[in-house]
């Protein structure tokens, strides 16, 4: 029998869970089990569940039929347990290093009380974690304990599940247990406060308290809020058959007219409409609920007596004069900033009020760069399925003259831009729109992305110095207008999920500009590498580095003569630098001289994959489209450690495993000549790696991906009626050129790196 049950309630939480289960997982304390909950998620969420499952034996994975909420998946999480402790931790909450060691000491010297009540921390979504109020309440006991009754002020420690561990013994012998509905900690946690003949307290910051910026429930406006009445009732209900608690209701009445009155206050609970109705229902459970002779505490007895008065006009009253203040600051600032700005705006205002153009798409790429990546796969196959549908497209003027025949452009800032903005319904982009366009209702937008995640995005960047002048509240902002979000495996989704917490459908699609990459056929691909004038035979080589967060400008990691010296004849060195950094002169010389094809202005990224036999890369994103392909990759990391420290990574891309190292690994120009004169680059190691990572990150990427994104976003068709996914086993990559294969070159001099192997058998990856 383990020390400790931990029990995760789980819904819709895929990119948080990771965290909350390895901070479980990890603790120097392994005496546990952890029981996760799936309370009929519709993420990802589940998969996470029975992937730690299957790989660590503390885990058991339980599957609700149906989403019963917090509190059912909690009971059924204990109904499993089999610890001496039970501990509840939200899914996307965590518990800080040595936390379940600190409370098994503090549960051992304190005698292994009923309750034990430990400390917690906020983590907020920008970066600060903040400690809570009570760390002096906890730290007074020591290992003493008590009883509610010895010590009432316990009964104003924050009342909720996750701060506290119960003997299972104890929680069984009380008949505890969670009521449906929101609000559920407070009547349980009281419950047991009440009821636990001995109570220690620790005052170690043991959670992490995630203050997400979106998707708590108890931060979204509704009617969901009036649950707090029926859970405090059950509190009541509960203290009423027991009479030996009478003496603890004063407290109890305390805390919940104060939790009553907090939740009226807070905007992000009970919606202005739905004020009155509270209050009067607030006042209901007052009158109710009171004990004889109750006195109310100084600091709120102004709202306690007009709970007892039943006077909401004098309450709103009271809360129009506390809140005018502070609108009338944010008022003056909100006037100075957009005065200079009405000249230009006017137009666009105007044009809002006017109804939308049920018929026009607004496009864009690379913020304004052309007719490029995800949007223009999704343009193309609308003119098909949807060809209703007017195309626009937001195009820098600098770029109006590579746009393809017969574009419809508007260039940004003039006077029929604004006009699109305004009466677009549909707008897709594979970065965010500018902060200067007003999401009107009814206008959809799709967010496509342009890459699968190595790299930290979003919120996960904060820790890092690339990011240092981000403004992730206005990221937030440009986020919160996704309608869709385009994802291209589990991996990208688990990712956007946390780092852009916004209410966005996640579109599990495969990425549309990938389509082209999977459904070529031979004669394609000749007709490419002819159009890019690679003679027939040669093997085509790609290389594509990404941008570096940590240097400016473009620095080549390789000296690119001697690496086209080395290769010889046989191979044609294609080159596409990053499109952040502008035209290379020393790049320019080479494919002067013939030396390498510089192709960091061909207009199409895909025609270049399907040109190349296989792809040299360090970090860039390219490698995760390329593997539909199923073509050598080789990941020349030079600078890994740099790159890691100053931007943070998902994965170690250099480990070697399968699912994250796509094929031979080189830190120096001798070894990635070495790996292609050998024949390393396409041997069997090589495949196995690519296998590996091509079942992980292109599960979705079958042809259709594009079909799907137009069907669902454009056409509004349900999930259900988009096309199936074809499954990787029945896919059949176009195979490249035909290429002699090399004569096998007798190298000298051994690799100082060794090329990554097959480890035996991986664990499952996360």
């Amino acid at each position: 029998m383990p020390r400790f049950s931990v029990v995760v309630p789980v819904f819709k939480v895929q990119g948080f869970l990771r965290e909350c289960l390895d901070s479980v997982l990890t603790q120097s304390f392994t005496d546990l089990e952890l029981i996760g909950v799936d309370d009929h998620s519709p993420d990802g969420s589940g998969r996470i569940l029975d992937e730690y499952a299957a790989r660590d034996t503390r885990v058991r994975a339980l599957h609700l039929p149906v989403n019963g909420g917090l509190g059912r998946a909690r009971n059924a999480g204990v109904e499993s347990a089999r610890g001496d402790y039970l501990l509840f931790l939200d899914s996307d909450d965590s518990y800080l290093p040595g936390a379940l060691a600190a409370i098994d000491r503090q549960l051992r010297a304190c005698g292994d009380p009923d309750l034990l009540v430990f400390d917690h921390q906020r983590s907020y979504w920008w970066g600060k974690a903040e400690p809570s109020v009570f760390g002096d309440q906890l730290a007074g006991p020591g290992t003493r304990t008590f009883t509610v009754a010895e010590r009432p002020e316990l009964l104003t420690l924050f009342h909720v599940a996750w701060n506290k561990a119960y003997r299972r013994a104890f929680y069984r012998r009380e008949g505890l247990g969670f009521e449906p509905g929101l609000y559920e900690d407070a009547p349980l946690s009281h419950e047991a406060m009440v009821c636990a003949r001995s109570i220690g307290c620790l005052p170690r910051v043991c959670v992490d308290y995630r203050q997400r910026y979106q998707g708590a429930i108890t931060r979204s406006p509704g009617r969901e809020h009036f649950d707090i009445f029926p859970q405090y009732a059950s509190l009541f209900a509960f203290v009423a058959r027991r009479p030996e608690l009478a003496a603890h209701r004063a407290v109890l009445f305390e805390r919940m007219v104060s939790h009553l009155v907090f939740c009226l206050r807070r905007r992000d609970r009970v919606r202005p409409a739905d004020r009155r109705a509270y209050f009067r229902q607030a006042a209901r459970h007052y009158r109710a609920h009171r004990p004889p002779g109750f006195r109310p505490p100084p600091h709120a007895a102004r709202d306690f007596g007009m709970l007892a008065r039943r006077s909401y006009p004098l309450f709103a009253a009271r809360e129009r004069v506390r809140r005018t203040a502070g609108t009338v600051r944010r008022t003056k600032r909100r006037v100075r900033r957009t005065a200079g700005r009405a000249a230009y705006r006017g137009y666009y205002a105007l044009q809002r009020r006017l109804p939308l153009r049920a018929d026009l798409a607004v496009y864009s790429a690379y913020w304004g760069r052309g007719v490029a990546c995800n949007p223009a796969a999704i343009a193309d196959r609308a003119r098909e399925l949807a060809p209703q549908l007017h195309a626009v497209w937001i195009v820098r003027r600098d770029a109006v003259a590579a746009l393809p025949p017969g574009t419809d452009y508007v260039v940004p800032h003039s006077r029929r831009y604004w006009w699109v903005l305004a009466r677009a319904t549909f707008f897709v982009n594979n970065v965010n729109f500018p902060d200067h366009l007003v999401k009107r209702p009814g206008q959809r937008h799709i967010m496509t992305h342009h890459g699968t995640p190595l790299k930290t995005m979003g919120l996960d960047q904060q820790p890092y110095p690339a990011a240092a002048s981000m403004n992730f509240r206005d990221l937030l902002r440009r986020a919160g207008r996704w309608d869709f979000s385009v994802t291209a495996n589990p991996h990208s989704a688990e990712v956007w999920d946390r780092v852009f917490p916004c209410p966005y459908e996640d579109l599990p699609a495969g990425y549309p500009r990938n389509d082209r990459l999977v459904t070529a056929t031979s004669r394609d691909i000749t007709a490419v590498r002819e159009r890019l004038g690679i003679p027939r035979g040669r093997i085509a080589l790609l290389y594509a580095p990404t941008m570096r967060d940590y240097r400016r400008g473009y620095v080549p990691r390789l000296d690119l003569e001697r690496l086209s010296a080395g290769l010889g004849e046989e191979y044609v060195l294609l080159v596409r630098t990053h499109y952040y950094y502008g035209r290379d002169p020393a790049l320019g010389e080479l494919h002067a001289r013939g030396l390498v094809r510089d192709m960091s202005r061909h207009p199409s990224t895909e025609d270049l994959c399907l040109a190349a036999d296989a792809l040299i890369t360090d970090y860039s994103s390219v490698m995760f489209d390329y593997a539909n392909l199923d073509r050598p990759i080789v990941v020349h990391a030079p600078d890994w450690d740099s790159y890691r420290d100053a931007r943070g990574v998902y994965f170690d891309l250099l480990s070697g495993r399968p699912g994250e190292t796509p094929g031979p690994v080189t830190r120096t120009e001798d070894e990635l000549t070495a790996v292609f004169r050998d024949g390393t680059w396409r041997g069997p190691a090589s495949r196995a790696l690519r296998a590996a990572f091509r079942t992980r990150f292109c599960p979705y990427d079958d042809g259709h991906a594009a079909e799907r994104v137009v069907r669902r976003t454009l056409l509004d068709q349900p999930p259900e009626a988009l096309p199936p996914m074809i499954p990787l086993t029945d896919r059949h990559p176009a195979p490249p050129a035909e290429a002699p294969a090399p004569p096998p070159v007798i190298i000298e001099t051994p690799h100082p790196t060794p090329t990554p192997g097959t480890p035996p058998t991986p664990e499952p990856l996360n």
